[in-house]
């Protein structure tokens, strides 16, 4: 049976809480979907996700990429802003610096092998994405991997016009922190927009 997981870089809980905020006050009229909470859709950056074969184990998964990544006890990421991505998502963007790509690199090398590929949707309409993220949804399933990683906290989707809108409005509606700490790394069963619906493991962000 295919499952549908990713793999994700998770805020420290006072940042989480401050996502949270994000996407209540920029959508405060006009909510987005999925809702962010602590005990729900958790804020999150994905390094990875797709379907996956009944072979993979989360645990094991999680543990290699901790003990390969060779990141730091927490991760610091400048905010770049909040941005519109087709078609209707809001993104909180930020930086990508070589230890995040290297990161990316150890989860797609150990987890490509147990990619469910027959469960690739090839019927979807990838007439917006650059040729990078075509690129990348072809080979891997997913929209941003390689020269198509764009690292971000999703806050949320909304009808294109609203989507839009809410960019162009979001200095008058919300303040951008100027950057989040990550201290742990999850993997997890994806949800609505491939939210964070489920945490089937977590470990420190740094080897133990």
């Amino acid at each position: 049976m295919t499952r549908w997981l990713g793999v994700a870089l998770l805020p420290r809980a006072d940042h989480t809480r401050a996502a949270i905020r994000l996407q209540q006050s920029l959508g405060s009229d006009r909510p987005l979907q999925p809702l962010l909470s602590e005990d729900g859709n958790l804020p999150h950056l994905t390094v990875f996700q797709g379907p996956f074969e009944d072979d993979l184990d989360p645990e094991r998964e999680l543990a290699r990429i901790g003990a390969s990544a060779s990141l730091p006890g927490q991760l610091w990421l400048a905010s770049v802003g909040i941005v519109y991505q087709p078609t209707g998502w809001l993104f909180m963007s930020v930086e990508r610096p070589a230890l995040l790509e290297k990161l990316q690199e150890v989860v797609l090398a150990g987890l490509a092998p147990h990619l469910d590929r027959q469960a690739f949707d090839t019927s979807k309409d990838t007439s917006r994405f650059t040729e990078s993220e075509r690129v990348s949804f072809d080979r891997y399933g997913y929209r941003y991997t390689g020269d198509a990683y764009a690292p971000h906290i999703t806050l949320g989707r909304t009808d294109e016009a609203t989507a839009l809108e809410l960019v162009r409005t979001a200095p008058e509606r919300t303040h951008v922190p100027d950057g989040w700490t990550f201290d742990r790394l999850s993997f997890y069963v994806m949800g609505e927009h491939g939210a964070h619906a489920e945490k089937l493991a977590e470990r420190p962000v740094a080897a133990v």
